[in-house]
Formats: C-alpha cells, structure tokens, sequence
C-alpha cells in the first residue's frame, strides 16, 4: 500500500483551498453566514431572558476540481501523490471551510460564557464535537461524490445521508418501541411495558444526540419547599433535556420516579459510529481515485 504523507495531504489541501479563494462569491457567503447566524443567537438569547429569567461545510463538493462539461482533468492522479493523500488532502481544505464558519459563530457562544451563563468546558465540547460532525459530513460528501459522477446526484444524496442521520434515527427508534413491548399479566388485564434498553442503540449515530450527550449539563436548581429540597433542571437547557431523554431511554422502563437515575452514557457510541462511516468514506474516496483507471464513468472524458 503507498504511504501517506502529511506533505502530500498538505499539498493537495493548499492547492484546492487556493482553487477556492479565486472566485470571490467565499466572501458573500461568509459575511451573510457570520450576521445570519449571530443575529439569530442573538434574537434566541433575548427571547430566553423574557422567557424564563439560553453544518457548515460543502456537500456534495465534487472530487475532482477539474470536472467541467463531463471533461475529467486527471492532474493530481499522474503525479507521486498517492490515493490517500489526494483523498485527505481535499478533506482536509474542505474541512477546513466548514471550520472557518464554525469559528464565525463563536461571538454567539463566547457572549454567555462571558456572562457566566455556561461553562467554558462545556462551550469546548460543544465546539468540538460539531467540528468532528462537519468532519463527518465533508468525508461522506465527498464519497458519494467520488462515487457519482454527476455531481448533482451527489449532493442529493449527502444531503439524504445528513437526513437520515438527523430525522431518519429518530423514526426508526420510534417505529421500533413496539416491537420491544411485552404483555406483563397483573390486575385488570396487566399492561404492556416497552423495553427501549434494547434498541437505545438507534439513536446513537444521530449527530444532535452525540452533541447534546456529549456536552456538560448545566447545574440544576434546588427548590425549597418548606422541609423538602427538590432539584430542578434549567428549562433553558436543550442539550440537557436531550441528554436525560437518551440516558433514560438507554435505561429503559424500570427506571422512575425521583430517584431516578440516568442510564449510561451513549455519545461515545454515536461518536465512534460516526467516526467509523467518516473512515470508511475516505477510503472509499481513496479506492476511486486508484490509477489506472479499468471503466470510465458514463458521461466523463479522461482529457
């Protein structure tokens, strides 16, 4: 197997990232991201405050620059440059684009760690873990564009696999609950009990799950009501609300009441099954761009 090389990734990635910076609509479209995003933080921060006293990247990016009126200009692949470090490199400079944009949202996060409304460390978390999601995204882009040699085909199909991961979890976890109920026989007939321990494992790969799991919670309330102490959530917390919903559902259904306790952790599932199909879209990407090629694609001219 031919080496990769961080100089060769490092390579392919300034050259595409160069590519990019030619045409000036990057500039546009970042402004209009960086007010579009911080406003919307903004107008969400406010509307917390009366209310209770708080995937950027380029889908379907085609895998070859050059592609243009079915004319493949196959430049980096008659070079020294190995599969891999052609399939890195372009990750790399397409990651990096989503990272930018990930970086523009900050003032929208910073102004409540500011405040003290969050922690740093969870603000890191949640930082990260959206990075390594974009990453995620970026590699299975750029396979199903590997793959397919229109690029709209493509981009419709990573937005469906984006899809899947963020809405298609949640249905295949809600249409498969009653498959795991089970009569338990008792005084009027019994009744039926659902064991979402068995299938908590649906939702793990969902993206927002990981984040939300992943992400400290912040630190609940206590509520004095005479000689009883009650401990709270913070309605303003999402992520939290999310996580307890997982936790409990990984549980399952025997865990109730006020002493309930959440079951474990699932993000690192989630995190390592997203990890696995970004590894395994990369060399997928890395096995298409293997010369020489044996079967041109429809539609595409080795120019």
């Amino acid at each position: 197997m031919s080496a990769v090389t961080a100089r060769g990734i490092g390579l392919v990635a300034r050259q595409e990232i160069r590519t990019r910076l030619r045409t000036g609509r990057w500039k546009i479209l970042l402004a209009a991201w960086f007010l579009v995003v911080n406003g919307l933080g903004l107008l969400f921060r406010v509307a917390l405050e009366y209310g209770d006293t708080s995937t950027y990247g380029e889908p379907g990016v085609p895998m070859f620059g050059g592609v243009l009126l079915g004319v493949l200009v196959l430049t980096l692949q008659v070079t020294r440059l190995t599969p891999g470090e052609i399939a890195l490199g372009k990750l790399a400079a397409i990651w990096g684009t989503g990272l930018v944009a990930l970086l523009l949202t900050l003032p929208s996060l910073l102004l409540p760690v500011a405040e003290g409304a969050i922690g740093a460390g969870r603000a890191f978390v949640v930082l990260l873990v959206t990075a390594l999601m974009i990453g995620v995204v970026c590699a299975v882009s750029q396979a199903w564009s590997a793959v397919l040699a229109r690029s709209v085909t493509s981009i419709l199909l990573s937005y469906l696999t984006v899809f899947g991961l963020l809405v298609g979890t949640p249905l295949l976890f809600t249409l498969a609950v009653p498959l795991t109920s089970e009569h338990v026989p008792g005084p009027y007939g019994g009744y039926d009990r659902e064991h979402t321990e068995r299938i908590w494992w649906l939702l793990a790969p969902n993206p927002v799950v990981a984040l939300a799991d992943a992400a400290p919670r912040l630190p609940e309330r206590r509520i004095v009501v005479g000689d009883l102490v009650m401990t709270r959530s913070a309605s303003s917390d999402p992520l939290g609300q999310i996580s307890r919903g997982v936790r409990g559902v990984r549980a399952g259904d025997d865990d109730h009441g006020p002493e309930r306790r959440d079951g474990a952790a699932v993000w690192p599932w989630g995190l390592a099954f997203d990890l696995a199909l970004a590894g395994g879209a990369v060399a997928i990407t890395a096995s298409r761009l293997r010369t020489p090629l044996h079967r041109v694609p429809r539609g595409v001219r080795v120019a």
